[in-house]
Protein backbone atom coordinates (compact mmCIF):
# COMPACT_ATOMS: atom_id res chain seq x y z
CA UNK A 1 0.00 0.00 0.00
CA UNK A 2 1.41 3.14 -1.11
CA UNK A 3 -0.19 6.48 -1.03
CA UNK A 4 -1.55 8.08 2.36
CA UNK A 5 -4.71 6.07 2.09
CA UNK A 6 -3.32 3.25 2.09
CA UNK A 7 -1.17 3.78 4.66
CA UNK A 8 -4.18 4.98 7.01
CA UNK A 9 -5.98 1.79 6.14
CA UNK A 10 -3.14 -0.50 6.95
CA UNK A 11 -2.60 1.39 10.18
CA UNK A 12 -5.85 0.83 11.43
CA UNK A 13 -6.15 -2.56 10.78
CA UNK A 14 -2.63 -3.69 12.12
CA UNK A 15 -3.55 -1.79 14.85
CA UNK A 16 -6.95 -3.63 15.96
CA UNK A 17 -5.78 -7.18 15.10
CA UNK A 18 -6.30 -8.47 18.71
CA UNK A 19 -9.17 -6.81 18.78
CA UNK A 20 -11.05 -8.32 15.58
CA UNK A 21 -9.80 -11.92 16.95
CA UNK A 22 -11.54 -11.29 20.18
CA UNK A 23 -14.76 -10.27 18.62
CA UNK A 24 -14.59 -13.10 15.91
CA UNK A 25 -13.94 -15.28 18.77
CA UNK A 26 -16.83 -13.74 20.70
CA UNK A 27 -19.47 -14.05 17.72
CA UNK A 28 -18.56 -17.55 16.87
CA UNK A 29 -18.90 -18.87 20.70
CA UNK A 30 -22.85 -18.25 20.09
CA UNK A 31 -24.64 -21.23 18.71
CA UNK A 32 -26.89 -19.81 16.30
CA UNK A 33 -28.17 -23.09 14.36
CA UNK A 34 -31.81 -22.01 13.18
CA UNK A 35 -34.38 -23.45 16.29
CA UNK A 36 -38.13 -22.93 16.44
CA UNK A 37 -39.59 -19.30 16.92
CA UNK A 38 -40.48 -17.66 19.73
CA UNK A 39 -41.20 -13.99 20.38
CA UNK A 40 -38.51 -11.34 19.29
CA UNK A 41 -36.61 -14.60 17.59
CA UNK A 42 -38.04 -15.72 14.00
CA UNK A 43 -35.78 -18.65 13.57
CA UNK A 44 -35.19 -19.46 17.01
CA UNK A 45 -33.58 -18.20 20.18
CA UNK A 46 -29.32 -19.12 18.87
CA UNK A 47 -29.50 -17.21 15.69
CA UNK A 48 -31.17 -13.96 17.97
CA UNK A 49 -28.57 -14.65 20.41
CA UNK A 50 -25.89 -14.35 17.50
CA UNK A 51 -27.16 -10.98 16.29
CA UNK A 52 -27.31 -9.58 20.13
CA UNK A 53 -24.22 -10.17 19.83
CA UNK A 54 -22.84 -8.89 16.71
CA UNK A 55 -25.02 -5.75 17.58
CA UNK A 56 -23.58 -5.44 20.66
CA UNK A 57 -20.05 -5.86 19.05
CA UNK A 58 -21.09 -2.91 16.72
CA UNK A 59 -22.20 -0.84 19.53
CA UNK A 60 -18.84 -1.04 20.99
CA UNK A 61 -17.03 -0.29 18.00
CA UNK A 62 -19.01 2.85 18.38
CA UNK A 63 -21.44 2.52 15.67
CA UNK A 64 -25.66 3.03 15.08
CA UNK A 65 -27.31 0.27 15.53
CA UNK A 66 -30.90 -1.27 15.02
CA UNK A 67 -32.85 -4.36 15.17
CA UNK A 68 -35.55 -5.27 12.85
CA UNK A 69 -37.85 -7.74 15.10
CA UNK A 70 -35.44 -10.48 15.09
CA UNK A 71 -34.91 -10.92 11.57
CA UNK A 72 -32.21 -9.42 10.70
CA UNK A 73 -30.14 -6.05 12.64
CA UNK A 74 -27.65 -4.00 11.24
CA UNK A 75 -25.09 -1.46 12.14
CA UNK A 76 -24.28 1.72 9.96
CA UNK A 77 -22.14 4.59 9.98
CA UNK A 78 -24.72 7.30 10.66
CA UNK A 79 -28.36 7.86 10.34
CA UNK A 80 -29.90 7.36 6.56
CA UNK A 81 -32.41 10.05 5.48
CA UNK A 82 -35.49 9.20 3.88
CA UNK A 83 -34.95 8.65 0.01
CA UNK A 84 -30.91 8.75 0.53
CA UNK A 85 -29.06 6.33 -1.03
CA UNK A 86 -26.94 3.73 0.55
CA UNK A 87 -24.35 1.14 0.69
CA UNK A 88 -24.73 -2.16 2.08
CA UNK A 89 -22.63 -5.05 3.32
CA UNK A 90 -24.50 -8.39 4.27
CA UNK A 91 -23.40 -11.02 6.52
CA UNK A 92 -25.08 -13.79 8.55
CA UNK A 93 -24.86 -15.17 11.77
CA UNK A 94 -26.72 -17.97 11.44
CA UNK A 95 -25.07 -21.19 11.09
CA UNK A 96 -25.66 -24.95 9.85
CA UNK A 97 -25.41 -27.40 12.55
CA UNK A 98 -21.94 -28.33 13.81
CA UNK A 99 -21.89 -31.96 12.61
CA UNK A 100 -19.34 -34.78 13.30
CA UNK A 101 -15.75 -34.91 13.27
CA UNK A 102 -14.52 -32.15 14.97
CA UNK A 103 -11.08 -31.99 17.02
CA UNK A 104 -12.74 -30.06 19.77
CA UNK A 105 -15.82 -27.50 20.51
CA UNK A 106 -17.06 -26.16 17.14
CA UNK A 107 -18.13 -22.88 19.31
CA UNK A 108 -14.69 -22.21 20.89
CA UNK A 109 -12.53 -20.54 18.34
CA UNK A 110 -8.63 -22.48 18.36
CA UNK A 111 -5.67 -20.73 16.29
CA UNK A 112 -3.27 -22.45 14.59
CA UNK A 113 -0.78 -22.33 12.15
CA UNK A 114 -2.37 -18.59 11.50
CA UNK A 115 -5.64 -20.74 10.78
CA UNK A 116 -8.79 -20.23 12.69
CA UNK A 117 -11.08 -22.89 13.21
CA UNK A 118 -14.48 -22.90 14.22
CA UNK A 119 -18.21 -22.59 12.79
CA UNK A 120 -18.66 -19.77 11.40
CA UNK A 121 -14.99 -18.30 11.32
CA UNK A 122 -15.67 -18.52 7.43
CA UNK A 123 -19.44 -18.68 6.93
CA UNK A 124 -20.06 -16.44 7.88
CA UNK A 125 -19.63 -14.50 11.54
CA UNK A 126 -15.70 -13.82 10.80
CA UNK A 127 -16.21 -11.68 7.82
CA UNK A 128 -19.31 -10.52 9.94
CA UNK A 129 -16.68 -8.97 12.43
CA UNK A 130 -14.97 -7.91 9.09
CA UNK A 131 -17.88 -5.19 7.86
CA UNK A 132 -18.28 -4.21 11.61
CA UNK A 133 -14.70 -3.18 11.84
CA UNK A 134 -14.92 -1.37 8.12
CA UNK A 135 -17.67 0.76 9.25
CA UNK A 136 -15.49 1.68 12.21
CA UNK A 137 -12.68 3.12 9.69
CA UNK A 138 -14.88 4.47 7.90
CA UNK A 139 -16.84 6.49 10.67
CA UNK A 140 -13.62 7.18 12.90
CA UNK A 141 -11.32 8.32 10.03
CA UNK A 142 -13.71 11.21 9.00
CA UNK A 143 -14.47 9.73 5.39
CA UNK A 144 -16.78 11.85 3.83
CA UNK A 145 -19.35 9.72 2.68
CA UNK A 146 -21.22 10.40 -0.32
CA UNK A 147 -23.70 7.56 0.30
CA UNK A 148 -24.07 6.15 3.72
CA UNK A 149 -22.73 2.59 4.57
CA UNK A 150 -25.01 0.01 6.33
CA UNK A 151 -23.55 -3.43 7.50
CA UNK A 152 -26.61 -5.63 7.27
CA UNK A 153 -26.84 -8.70 9.75
CA UNK A 154 -28.76 -11.66 8.57
CA UNK A 155 -30.16 -15.02 10.62
CA UNK A 156 -31.60 -16.98 8.33
CA UNK A 157 -28.90 -17.33 5.12
CA UNK A 158 -28.46 -20.75 5.48
CA UNK A 159 -31.96 -22.49 5.37
CA UNK A 160 -34.54 -19.95 4.07
CA UNK A 161 -33.06 -16.25 3.55
CA UNK A 162 -36.67 -15.11 5.00
CA UNK A 163 -34.97 -12.16 6.55
CA UNK A 164 -34.00 -10.99 3.41
CA UNK A 165 -37.36 -10.99 2.58
CA UNK A 166 -38.51 -9.08 5.64
CA UNK A 167 -36.03 -6.63 4.92
CA UNK A 168 -37.20 -5.78 1.37
CA UNK A 169 -40.68 -5.87 2.48
CA UNK A 170 -39.97 -2.93 5.37
CA UNK A 171 -36.85 -1.09 4.38
CA UNK A 172 -35.90 0.91 1.44
CA UNK A 173 -32.99 -0.93 -0.35
CA UNK A 174 -29.67 -0.44 -1.18
CA UNK A 175 -28.17 1.50 -4.18
CA UNK A 176 -25.26 -1.70 -4.08
CA UNK A 177 -24.74 -4.24 -1.82
CA UNK A 178 -21.79 -6.92 -1.63
CA UNK A 179 -21.67 -9.76 0.98
CA UNK A 180 -18.68 -11.12 1.87
CA UNK A 181 -19.99 -15.22 1.79
CA UNK A 182 -18.05 -16.37 -0.89
CA UNK A 183 -14.77 -16.00 -2.48
CA UNK A 184 -12.64 -13.06 -4.33
CA UNK A 185 -12.16 -11.75 -6.77
CA UNK A 186 -16.36 -10.84 -7.18
CA UNK A 187 -18.48 -13.25 -8.04
CA UNK A 188 -21.06 -11.31 -10.34
CA UNK A 189 -23.87 -14.94 -11.26
CA UNK A 190 -25.17 -17.38 -9.31
CA UNK A 191 -26.49 -20.88 -10.54
CA UNK A 192 -29.90 -21.77 -9.76
CA UNK A 193 -31.17 -23.80 -7.29
CA UNK A 194 -33.68 -27.17 -7.16
CA UNK A 195 -34.12 -29.02 -4.12
CA UNK A 196 -36.45 -31.04 -2.53
CA UNK A 197 -36.88 -34.81 -1.42
CA UNK A 198 -36.78 -37.76 -2.66
CA UNK A 199 -39.65 -40.24 -0.32
CA UNK A 200 -40.29 -43.58 -0.49
CA UNK A 201 -43.78 -45.42 -0.11
CA UNK A 202 -44.80 -46.62 3.24
CA UNK A 203 -42.65 -49.86 3.63
CA UNK A 204 -45.04 -52.87 5.45
CA UNK A 205 -42.74 -55.12 7.10
CA UNK A 206 -39.36 -53.95 5.40
CA UNK A 207 -35.79 -54.69 6.61
CA UNK A 208 -34.59 -51.06 7.20
CA UNK A 209 -36.19 -50.36 10.82
CA UNK A 210 -34.05 -46.50 10.68
CA UNK A 211 -32.10 -44.65 8.48
CA UNK A 212 -30.47 -41.24 9.60
CA UNK A 213 -27.92 -39.37 7.89
CA UNK A 214 -26.89 -35.55 7.25
CA UNK A 215 -26.76 -32.42 9.44
CA UNK A 216 -27.50 -30.07 6.51
CA UNK A 217 -29.30 -30.12 3.67
CA UNK A 218 -26.99 -27.70 1.83
CA UNK A 219 -24.07 -30.36 3.12
CA UNK A 220 -22.35 -33.55 2.19
CA UNK A 221 -23.03 -35.41 5.05
CA UNK A 222 -20.14 -36.94 6.56
CA UNK A 223 -22.09 -39.54 8.79
CA UNK A 224 -24.92 -41.95 8.38
CA UNK A 225 -26.71 -44.51 10.46
CA UNK A 226 -29.50 -47.30 9.14
CA UNK A 227 -30.76 -50.00 12.18
CA UNK A 228 -32.13 -53.14 9.92
CA UNK A 229 -33.87 -56.39 10.73
CA UNK A 230 -31.07 -58.70 9.46
CA UNK A 231 -27.83 -60.07 10.88
CA UNK A 232 -24.48 -58.48 10.03
CA UNK A 233 -23.34 -61.21 8.55
CA UNK A 234 -25.51 -61.13 5.68
CA UNK A 235 -24.13 -57.36 4.80
CA UNK A 236 -21.29 -56.69 2.30
CA UNK A 237 -18.29 -55.00 3.86
CA UNK A 238 -17.28 -51.97 2.40
CA UNK A 239 -14.63 -48.62 3.09
CA UNK A 240 -16.22 -46.27 5.51
CA UNK A 241 -18.82 -49.03 7.38
CA UNK A 242 -18.94 -50.61 10.47
CA UNK A 243 -21.14 -53.30 11.25
CA UNK A 244 -22.61 -54.07 14.76
CA UNK A 245 -25.65 -56.48 16.16
CA UNK A 246 -28.12 -55.10 19.27
CA UNK A 247 -31.06 -55.66 20.45
CA UNK A 248 -31.84 -58.78 17.78
CA UNK A 249 -30.75 -55.89 14.89
CA UNK A 250 -28.17 -54.79 12.90
CA UNK A 251 -26.71 -51.30 12.97
CA UNK A 252 -24.89 -49.78 10.06
CA UNK A 253 -22.45 -46.66 10.58
CA UNK A 254 -21.05 -44.97 7.98
CA UNK A 255 -18.16 -42.46 7.64
CA UNK A 256 -17.74 -39.87 4.80
CA UNK A 257 -16.15 -37.11 4.21
CA UNK A 258 -18.43 -33.59 4.30
CA UNK A 259 -18.41 -30.48 2.03
CA UNK A 260 -20.56 -27.38 0.93
CA UNK A 261 -23.32 -28.69 -1.64
CA UNK A 262 -22.21 -26.19 -4.28
CA UNK A 263 -18.75 -27.85 -4.61
CA UNK A 264 -18.45 -31.15 -3.97
CA UNK A 265 -15.71 -32.23 -5.43
CA UNK A 266 -13.89 -34.63 -3.03
CA UNK A 267 -16.12 -35.17 -1.06
CA UNK A 268 -17.70 -38.53 -0.12
CA UNK A 269 -20.95 -39.06 1.20
CA UNK A 270 -21.87 -40.92 4.05
CA UNK A 271 -25.46 -42.27 3.34
CA UNK A 272 -24.51 -43.09 -0.65
CA UNK A 273 -21.93 -45.30 0.80
CA UNK A 274 -25.49 -47.18 3.13
CA UNK A 275 -27.42 -47.08 0.01
CA UNK A 276 -24.71 -48.91 -2.24
CA UNK A 277 -23.83 -51.44 1.05
CA UNK A 278 -27.77 -52.50 1.22
CA UNK A 279 -28.22 -53.10 -2.79
CA UNK A 280 -24.49 -54.77 -3.20
CA UNK A 281 -25.84 -56.68 -0.09
CA UNK A 282 -29.48 -57.76 -1.62
CA UNK A 283 -31.10 -57.35 1.60
CA UNK A 284 -33.85 -55.23 1.07
CA UNK A 285 -37.71 -55.67 -0.26
CA UNK A 286 -38.80 -55.22 -3.44
CA UNK A 287 -40.11 -52.09 -2.65
CA UNK A 288 -37.07 -51.02 -0.38
CA UNK A 289 -34.61 -52.15 -3.41
CA UNK A 290 -36.51 -49.76 -5.81
CA UNK A 291 -36.29 -47.01 -3.78
CA UNK A 292 -32.70 -47.45 -3.13
CA UNK A 293 -31.80 -47.91 -6.58
CA UNK A 294 -33.21 -44.21 -6.72
CA UNK A 295 -30.95 -42.67 -4.23
CA UNK A 296 -28.21 -44.83 -6.01
CA UNK A 297 -28.45 -42.84 -9.05
CA UNK A 298 -28.56 -39.54 -6.64
CA UNK A 299 -25.47 -40.40 -5.25
CA UNK A 300 -23.72 -42.22 -8.39
CA UNK A 301 -22.10 -38.68 -9.51
CA UNK A 302 -22.55 -34.94 -8.05
CA UNK A 303 -22.85 -33.39 -11.65
CA UNK A 304 -26.37 -35.47 -12.39
CA UNK A 305 -25.43 -37.03 -15.19
CA UNK A 306 -26.47 -40.85 -13.90
CA UNK A 307 -30.36 -38.88 -13.41
CA UNK A 308 -29.69 -37.67 -16.95
CA UNK A 309 -30.18 -33.66 -15.30
CA UNK A 310 -26.33 -33.03 -16.36
CA UNK A 311 -26.13 -29.19 -17.71
CA UNK A 312 -23.19 -27.04 -18.99
CA UNK A 313 -23.70 -23.60 -20.47
CA UNK A 314 -20.32 -22.43 -20.60
CA UNK A 315 -20.93 -19.45 -18.37
CA UNK A 316 -21.22 -21.06 -15.23
CA UNK A 317 -19.59 -23.92 -13.95
CA UNK A 318 -21.80 -27.38 -14.52
CA UNK A 319 -24.89 -28.60 -12.53
CA UNK A 320 -24.14 -30.37 -9.37
CA UNK A 321 -26.27 -32.13 -6.70
CA UNK A 322 -26.18 -33.85 -3.87
CA UNK A 323 -28.04 -35.80 -1.21
CA UNK A 324 -28.00 -33.91 2.02
CA UNK A 325 -30.25 -35.53 5.16
CA UNK A 326 -31.66 -38.61 5.30
CA UNK A 327 -34.86 -39.55 7.69
CA UNK A 328 -37.55 -42.14 8.72
CA UNK A 329 -40.97 -40.35 9.14
CA UNK A 330 -44.27 -42.01 9.41
CA UNK A 331 -42.64 -45.22 7.60
CA UNK A 332 -41.07 -43.39 4.86
CA UNK A 333 -37.77 -42.37 4.30
CA UNK A 334 -37.15 -39.23 2.81
CA UNK A 335 -34.33 -38.07 1.70
CA UNK A 336 -33.59 -34.58 0.64
CA UNK A 337 -31.60 -33.27 -2.70
CA UNK A 338 -29.57 -29.95 -3.19
CA UNK A 339 -28.94 -28.82 -6.63
CA UNK A 340 -27.44 -25.85 -8.33
CA UNK A 341 -28.15 -25.39 -12.20
CA UNK A 342 -27.16 -23.07 -14.98
CA UNK A 343 -28.91 -21.21 -17.53
CA UNK A 344 -29.54 -24.14 -20.31
CA UNK A 345 -31.81 -26.70 -17.69
CA UNK A 346 -34.89 -25.18 -15.32
CA UNK A 347 -36.56 -26.37 -12.88
CA UNK A 348 -39.42 -27.98 -14.55
CA UNK A 349 -37.07 -30.09 -16.67
CA UNK A 350 -35.35 -31.13 -13.95
CA UNK A 351 -38.22 -32.07 -12.03
CA UNK A 352 -39.67 -34.25 -15.03
CA UNK A 353 -36.62 -35.81 -15.39
CA UNK A 354 -36.01 -36.81 -11.80
CA UNK A 355 -40.05 -37.65 -11.72
CA UNK A 356 -39.35 -40.01 -14.30
CA UNK A 357 -36.47 -41.59 -12.62
CA UNK A 358 -38.23 -41.94 -9.38
CA UNK A 359 -41.30 -43.88 -11.72
CA UNK A 360 -43.46 -45.90 -8.78
CA UNK A 361 -40.49 -46.32 -6.46
CA UNK A 362 -40.67 -42.79 -5.51
CA UNK A 363 -42.07 -39.50 -5.56
CA UNK A 364 -40.60 -35.73 -4.98
CA UNK A 365 -41.55 -33.81 -2.40
CA UNK A 366 -41.31 -30.28 -1.04
CA UNK A 367 -39.85 -29.18 -4.59
CA UNK A 368 -38.83 -25.74 -4.67
CA UNK A 369 -36.48 -23.45 -6.95
CA UNK A 370 -34.37 -20.41 -7.71
CA UNK A 371 -33.44 -18.86 -10.57
CA UNK A 372 -29.76 -18.17 -12.27
CA UNK A 373 -28.37 -15.18 -11.08
CA UNK A 374 -26.45 -12.59 -12.98
CA UNK A 375 -25.27 -9.35 -13.21
CA UNK A 376 -23.40 -7.75 -16.02
CA UNK A 377 -19.48 -7.82 -15.52
CA UNK A 378 -19.22 -4.69 -16.82
CA UNK A 379 -21.70 -2.51 -14.44
CA UNK A 380 -19.77 0.55 -12.36
CA UNK A 381 -19.53 -0.98 -9.20
CA UNK A 382 -19.05 -4.50 -10.07
CA UNK A 383 -15.71 -2.82 -12.31
CA UNK A 384 -15.06 -0.54 -8.77
CA UNK A 385 -14.66 -4.11 -6.72
CA UNK A 386 -12.85 -5.54 -9.23
CA UNK A 387 -10.13 -2.93 -9.84
CA UNK A 388 -9.88 -2.68 -5.80
CA UNK A 389 -9.12 -6.06 -5.33
CA UNK A 390 -6.85 -5.75 -8.02
CA UNK A 391 -4.74 -2.94 -6.73
CA UNK A 392 -4.55 -4.27 -3.40
CA UNK A 393 -3.51 -7.79 -3.65
CA UNK A 394 -1.40 -7.06 -7.57
CA UNK A 395 -3.50 -9.14 -8.88
CA UNK A 396 -5.26 -9.64 -12.62
CA UNK A 397 -8.36 -10.89 -11.37
CA UNK A 398 -11.95 -11.02 -13.46
CA UNK A 399 -15.33 -11.76 -11.98
CA UNK A 400 -16.70 -15.11 -12.10
CA UNK A 401 -19.83 -17.03 -11.44
CA UNK A 402 -20.19 -19.84 -9.15
CA UNK A 403 -23.14 -22.63 -7.98
CA UNK A 404 -23.43 -20.88 -4.20
CA UNK A 405 -26.29 -19.46 -3.09
CA UNK A 406 -26.09 -16.12 -1.57
CA UNK A 407 -28.15 -13.11 -0.33
CA UNK A 408 -26.82 -11.21 -3.48
CA UNK A 409 -29.39 -12.46 -5.59
CA UNK A 410 -31.91 -11.07 -3.22
CA UNK A 411 -30.54 -7.41 -3.96
CA UNK A 412 -31.67 -5.28 -7.08
CA UNK A 413 -27.66 -4.52 -7.57
CA UNK A 414 -25.48 -6.74 -5.75
CA UNK A 415 -22.55 -9.43 -5.77
CA UNK A 416 -20.44 -11.52 -3.39
CA UNK A 417 -17.17 -10.15 -2.76
CA UNK A 418 -15.03 -13.00 -0.63
CA UNK A 419 -13.15 -13.32 1.92
CA UNK A 420 -12.12 -16.80 0.54
CA UNK A 421 -9.94 -17.42 -2.88
CA UNK A 422 -10.75 -20.36 -5.20
CA UNK A 423 -7.28 -21.51 -5.04
CA UNK A 424 -6.71 -21.51 -1.10
CA UNK A 425 -5.07 -25.04 0.14
CA UNK A 426 -6.81 -26.30 3.51
CA UNK A 427 -4.08 -27.66 5.76
CA UNK A 428 -4.66 -31.23 7.24
CA UNK A 429 -6.18 -29.66 10.55
CA UNK A 430 -8.96 -27.32 8.95
CA UNK A 431 -12.25 -28.13 7.33
CA UNK A 432 -14.15 -26.36 4.68
CA UNK A 433 -17.48 -24.33 4.81
CA UNK A 434 -19.67 -26.52 6.21
CA UNK A 435 -17.80 -28.80 7.11
CA UNK A 436 -15.92 -30.17 10.49
CA UNK A 437 -13.41 -28.00 11.76
CA UNK A 438 -14.15 -25.24 9.11
CA UNK A 439 -11.23 -22.72 9.12
CA UNK A 440 -10.36 -19.65 7.73
CA UNK A 441 -6.85 -18.01 7.34
CA UNK A 442 -6.19 -14.96 9.34
CA UNK A 443 -4.01 -12.94 7.67
CA UNK A 444 -6.46 -13.50 4.51
CA UNK A 445 -9.20 -12.12 6.90
CA UNK A 446 -6.91 -9.21 7.60
CA UNK A 447 -6.47 -8.10 4.23
CA UNK A 448 -9.83 -8.95 3.30
CA UNK A 449 -10.84 -6.03 5.71
CA UNK A 450 -8.40 -3.88 3.98
CA UNK A 451 -9.86 -4.74 0.72
CA UNK A 452 -13.50 -4.19 1.75
CA UNK A 453 -12.26 -0.58 3.29
CA UNK A 454 -11.28 0.52 0.59
CA UNK A 455 -13.79 -0.62 -1.87
CA UNK A 456 -16.25 1.05 0.04
CA UNK A 457 -14.52 4.12 -0.05
CA UNK A 458 -13.84 3.29 -3.77
CA UNK A 459 -17.60 2.93 -4.44
CA UNK A 460 -18.17 6.74 -3.08
CA UNK A 461 -16.91 7.85 -6.25
CA UNK A 462 -19.41 6.81 -8.88
CA UNK A 463 -22.94 7.19 -9.62
CA UNK A 464 -25.58 4.86 -7.80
Amino acid sequence: MKDQQFASIDAFVEQHRDDILRDITRLVAVPSVQGDPAPGAPFGPGPRAALDTALAIAGDLGLDTHNAAGYIGWAETGPIADGQKYLATITHCDVVPEGNGWDADPYTVRVRDGWLLGRGVADDKGPAVLTLYALKYLKDSGARLRYPVRALLGTNEETNMYDVDYYAEHYPQPAFCFTPDAEFPVCNGEKGGFNGEIVSPRFQDGVIADFTGGVAVNAVPDRARCTLRVPAGKLTPADGLTFREEAGLTVIEAQGKSGHAATPEGTVNAIGLVVNCLLQSGVATPAETAYLQVLARLFAATDGSALGIQADDGLFTPLTIIGGTIRMEDGCLRQSFDCRYPTNTDADTLTARMTEVCGQAARLDKVASRVPFYIDAGSPAIQTLIQTYNEVTGENATPFTMGGGTYARHFPYAVSFGPEHADMKLPDFAGPMHGANEGAEFEKLIEALKIYILALLRLQEIEL
